[in-house]
């Protein structure tokens, strides 16, 4: 890829930008890839302010890749609660574990050794080698592609004009020498703070006048984006609320009940407070996609069916 135009002028005032206005968070405070990891895969789909305190307990609980390792996975679920998305604890737990069996503890040092991890994808791959190991890349995060996509190629509404390989390789042309670590922390809070997703704060951004995506990014976030209000499908009473939900609402009536567990007929009206007969098949599936994703056992005592976490 030809180095685009305005390039110099981008990182020199992106790097100013985030020299005043850099967010002191404590997982920057470390070069160890396995609390990055941990905030890495807690970021996904938290807001930092939960994680921060979220991260801070993980780790006085897990504070070794080995130790996490090594732990019961209830106690890995138990742990995860307040952060959503229980299948994140499943693939950071597998993660420590998969580094612990083919890498004696130490994690590996490539894109591509990174990405056999479970849950690490080109955005968390990215992050370790910038933060961790000092390497010149991108981590292409939603923030930093988001960035990228406007200043150098335009609004990305209705559609983005490119794809993620593309813009991989434009962040990485991006990123000035020798400062992959503080340059991917910039671009984030950049995104984070000021071109943000729904309400850009164009009017003070360093970047407006070689923007390829102002003025029109100003009216194109009035809209909404293709798949903002897309669902999973619930059941019919409820079919707004989308599935996960469900799921979440599982795990955490087993979190707080006795011993873990729960009767099935018991645990279903604590997850879906108007549940009846309609409702059974669609909770069967909810309970057997947990299963089958390891987070719970079903067990038959008599004529009930137990759910118990794992």
């Amino acid at each position: 890829m030809r180095r685009l135009p305005h390039t110099r002028q981008f990182q020199l005032k992106i790097l100013r930008w985030f020299a005043k206005h850099r967010r002191d968070l404590p997982w920057r405070r470390t070069r160890d890839p396995y609390r990055i990891l941990v905030s890495e895969v807690m970021l996904q789909q938290t807001q930092v302010e939960r994680v921060v305190t979220k991260y801070q307990e993980w780790l006085r609980r897990f504070p070794t890749v080995e130790r996490l390792a090594q732990a019961p996975q209830r106690q890995v679920i138990l742990a995860w609660s307040g952060l959503g998305y229980n299948r994140r604890a499943l693939h950071l737990q597998r993660a420590a574990r998969m580094v612990m069996k083919e890498y004696g503890g130490r994690f590996p040092r490539t894109k591509e050794e990174l990405m056999r991890l479970p849950g690490v994808g080109v955005a968390t791959a990215g992050s370790l080698l910038a933060f961790a190991f000092g390497k010149d890349v991108t981590s292409l995060d939603v923030n930093i592609k988001r960035v990228l996509h406007r200043y150098f190629v335009g609004s990305e509404f209705p559609d983005w004009k490119k794809n993620d390989r593309w813009l991989e390789d434009l962040g990485n042309m991006a990123v000035p020498e020798g400062k992959g670590h503080d340059w991917n922390q910039a671009m984030m809070d950049f995104g984070s703070l000021v071109c943000t997703a729904r309400r850009p704060l164009c009017a003070i951004c360093p970047l407006q006048k070689n923007c390829r995506a102002y003025p029109k990014i100003l009216i194109d976030v009035k809209g909404k984006r293709k798949g903002w209000d897309r669902v999973e499908p619930g059941p019919s009473s409820q079919p707004e609320i989308p599935n996960r939900i469900f799921r979440g609402r599982v795990i955490e009536a087993l979190r707080q009940a006795p011993r873990h567990s729960l009767a099935i007929r018991k645990l279903a009206p604590m997850v879906k407070k108007d549940f009846n007969e309609d409702d059974a098949r669609w909770f069967d599936g909810i309970i057997g996609g947990l299963e089958k994703d390891g987070f719970i056992t079903i067990t038959k005592k008599q004529d009930t069916q137990i759910v118990r976490l794992l």
